[in-house]
């Protein structure tokens, strides 16, 4: 247990605070999501279409106002939002047991989609400013180490509330989560201010009001297309959760009960290799490293399980291990670069906007892969993989020159007016 927590905890007293916070605020969101399939339709008395509908008319609002929610981080100053956005999230787990209905189902998903979109740019905002540049892609790397051991405890505390199959049981998920948020809420205020001492962030503050001289984070066409790029890149979840489970149990005669083992590696690597995977991504050419070492390891997995159509017994069970393996690199790799990119190429004077920017971008590059990748991997088969990788080779391409048309950007941007 020692070395597990050596490898997922820094000896900087504010990533290991905030790491423990990440476990903390995973193991609430993680507990409820678990059993959000039973409670939405056996206590709300939705139908599964339903569910999925309301789910995509949350994303869609998301989607449209998540620049403007970021521009708000800003303007409210990002620790601000990150407090205040917990304490909304929290009282909208609160609300669940009192839905009943479609109409109710969607009021409250919608809400809780804002407020976390709102949230999650206050919050990654803060960890981009409130550290210093050599150390904030590992922060991250921590941070997400930590929130993936909150989310597997989280599904573990989720599957005993669903074992005793009870709806008293049910409908106390999510008020178990909203008291897990409490005390997410009260690790988050002992943080330092970001640029100045104190809760209310003076010069942030003071930042945002003189921001009004640079353009928005809309008119940087290289972080948007950048953002595009790393979307598509970061489609990687969608063949480790989607594809190429979907594809062992239609496609190969590997026994269905080896997806429990992926998925455990998948989360032993996640946790146990995140920040070793982050090791040296510091500026923008080594983010773009990463990216490239996350594509490689992308690519090498489409080729794997696409031989798995034609083998069998235990070769079939080592070539999927494999594929999985090599997907959970794309993961790692690519998580550091993205978070080297955001934090080298945006304004730090509109780091919120920024981020409510790149979550625009890349939802663009992310959201037809579900249908897209599932289509081609199934139906076409050898072609549908080499199809699937000549997407990652164009975004492997793409995303430099856009990251480097972003940078220039923002160094003229940044140039103080002629007097």
């Amino acid at each position: 247990m020692r070395r597990l927590l050596t490898r997922i905890l820094s000896d900087d007293p504010l990533i290991r605070a905030m790491s423990y916070q990440s476990v903390l605020s995973a193991f609430g969101e993680g507990t409820f999501l678990t059993g959000s399939a039973v409670f939405f339709t056996q206590i709300v008395g939705l139908t599964a279409a339903q569910v999925g509908l309301g789910m995509t008319i949350a994303m869609a609002c998301q989607f449209l106002l998540s620049v403007p929610l970021g521009r708000l981080a800003d303007r409210v100053g990002t620790k601000r939002t990150w407090v205040y956005g917990s304490v909304l999230e929290l009282a909208l787990f609160l609300c669940w047991p009192l839905a009943g209905n479609f109409a109710e189902y969607v009021a409250v998903t919608v809400a809780m989609e804002l407020v976390e979109s709102w949230m999650r740019a206050g919050r990654n905002a803060y960890r981009f400013q409130v550290f210093p540049r050599d150390k904030r892609v590992a922060s991250n790397a921590y941070m997400r180490a930590a929130r993936n051991v909150g989310y597997t405890l989280g599904a573990a505390a989720g599957g005993v509330a669903l074992g005793f199959g009870n709806d008293a049981v049910i409908r106390a998920i999510p008020l178990f989560s909203a008291a897990v948020l409490v005390v997410n809420v009260l690790m988050i205020l002992p943080l330092p201010a970001v640029g100045g001492a104190g809760a209310g962030e003076p010069a942030m503050e003071q930042a945002v009001e003189h921001a009004g001289e640079r353009r928005s984070a809309l008119h940087n066409r290289g972080f948007l297309v950048m953002s595009f790029f790393d979307g598509i890149l970061s489609t990687h979840q969608v063949l480790l959760n989607t594809v190429i489970p979907l594809w062992l149990v239609q496609e190969t005669d590997a026994p269905r009960v080896l997806l429990a083992w992926l998925f455990g590696t998948n989360t032993v690597m996640a946790v146990l290799l995140q920040v070793a995977a982050a090791r040296g991504v510091t500026d923008v050419r080594t983010a773009l490293g990463a990216q490239t070492r996350g594509a490689v390891c992308m690519l090498v997995s489409c080729v794997i399980v696409a031989i798995t159509h034609d083998t069998t017994g235990a070769i079939t069970i080592g070539l999927v291990w494999l594929g999985h393996l090599t997907v959970t690199g794309a993961e790692l790799f690519q998580s550091a670069g993205e978070w080297g990119l955001q934090a080298e190429l945006s304004d730090p004077e509109r780091m919120g906007e920024y981020q409510g920017a790149a979550q625009l971008g890349s939802t663009l590059g992310y959201v037809w892969a579900p249908a897209a990748y599932t289509y081609l991997a199934m139906e076409w088969h050898d072609l549908g993989w080499v199809l699937i990788g000549a997407i990652i080779v164009v975004a492997a391409i793409g995303i430099g020159p856009s990251a480097r048309a972003a940078e220039r950007y923002l160094a003229c941007s940044t140039q103080p007016a002629p007097v």
